[in-house]
């Protein structure tokens, strides 16, 4: 039957599979869209995402990545700084000795088994409203609406947000959302050793090469094969939408491979010592 699907598809130009791809995930949000709208725990979570609307306008922020290259960045120097964490960076709390002031969290592999991790933080997390499964509702804890087709830059995270392929394309739209000026990447390596198809699940095997500890997505945990192309896409998006706003986002990463936003030295953005 697989074949007989493939042998139809080759038979259909590709304009038209495109318009019938985007009618099919267009249907799927639509289903999906009354729970994301209505649901007594989005409801409460639109409020509270309502009221965090512009709440950090002008000021600067650090969207942190998770790769290798954060061992080699001096993290010190964000204490005191608007931090957004993502995934799994909890990890370097303990050394750190402080905690990022927002985490932001969407592939449900990684929800289903930090659960409790997550679960059990206390800075203000923003999770996929997929996590609902895993998570219940508190006071720290907001419910996004975001879906893996329909490409957009939201402006407004009450609605629904694209995820690009990338938890970070999602915390920058939570950046613009929230007013930041100015929004400065780092650990974003843009780079993985791990090989094979985008969005393939795969299990690890032992330590993990592609993340600033071995533990971070450690033998036994199943993740998923990244899918660069798709995240370049959403940057270009993002770039443009705080670009017209008179913002910026610029890229800090110690020998990142990221050619999106413009590139900064880590150590120039905070004066003399």
């Amino acid at each position: 039957m697989s074949e007989l699907r493939e042998s139809v598809k080759r038979g259909i130009p590709r304009p038209i599979l495109a318009v019938m791809r985007e009618m099919r995930d267009g249907l799927k949000r639509a289903g999906e869209w009354p729970a994301a709208a209505f649901h007594p725990w989005r409801r409460e979570s639109i409020q509270r995402l309502a009221a965090l609307k512009d709440s950090r306008r002008g000021e600067r922020c650090f969207v942190i990545g998770n790769g290798p290259s954060l061992k080699q960045t001096d993290m010190n120097r964000l204490r005191g700084e608007n931090t957004i964490g993502m995934n799994r960076i909890y990890l370097m709390f303990p050394e750190l000795g402080f905690q990022t002031t927002y985490l932001v969290t969407v592939n449900d592999l990684v929800i289903e088994q930090c659960a409790e991790d997550l679960q059990s933080l206390q800075m203000p997390r923003f999770v996929s409203w997929r996590a609902r499964k895993w998570l219940h509702p508190e006071p720290g804890l907001h419910f996004l609406h975001t879906t893996y087709t329909g490409p957009k830059f939201a402006k407004d995270v009450t609605g629904r947000l694209w995820e690009g392929a990338t938890v970070t394309y999602v915390s920058l739209q939570l950046a613009y959302h929230l007013g930041f000026e100015e929004v400065i990447l780092i650990g974003v390596d843009h780079s993985f050793s791990s090989k094979g198809k985008p969005n393939t699940t795969v299990v690890s095997q032992g330590d993990d090469p592609n993340h600033f500890a071995p533990g971070y997505f450690g033998k036994g945990f199943r993740w998923q094969l990244p899918d660069l192309d798709t995240s370049e896409v959403a940057y270009q998006r993002a770039r443009l939408a705080f670009e017209a706003d008179g913002r910026k986002i610029v890229d800090a990463t110690v020998g990142g491979k990221l050619q999106v936003f413009p590139k900064v030295d880590y150590d120039s953005l905070f004066g003399q010592n």
